[in-house]
């Protein structure tokens, strides 16, 4: 069973920095595209940031120049370093993989880390 654990949320000030993390275990798989999601409370979930197989990035406008995504592939983990945090960052951060095991495809979530910005 393929299991994605998040780490490395938290309370910090704004302006602080985080840095978490995602590890993907579980069997014999193959990581394509992860991903970092968010959900304040009373919103939908967004995309943050994605990250391709080959390192391709993509970020969400409102993290643009704050927030980077990359990913070790020997480890199986994926990390969001996250810079001049502001109070609307905060939110629960999902790690989300797609993975091909058995000749299939899965998506896989983990189950979330809260990172809270406030003074």
């Amino acid at each position: 069973q393929v299991q994605l654990v998040e780490s490395g949320g938290g309370l910090v000030q704004p302006g602080g920095s985080l840095r978490l993390s995602c590890v993907v275990s579980g069997g014999a798989f193959s990581i394509n595209a992860m991903g970092w999601y968010r959900q304040a409370p009373g919103k939908q979930r967004e995309e943050v940031a994605r990250i391709t197989s080959g390192g391709s990035t993509n970020y969400a406008d409102s993290v643009k120049g704050r927030f980077t995504i990359s990913r070790d592939n020997a480890k199986n983990t994926v990390y969001l370093q996250m810079s001049s945090l502001k109070p609307e960052d905060t939110a629960v951060y999902y790690c989300n993989a797609g993975v091909t095991q058995f000749g299939s495809w899965y998506n896989y979530w983990g189950q979330g880390t809260q990172v809270t910005v406030s003074s």
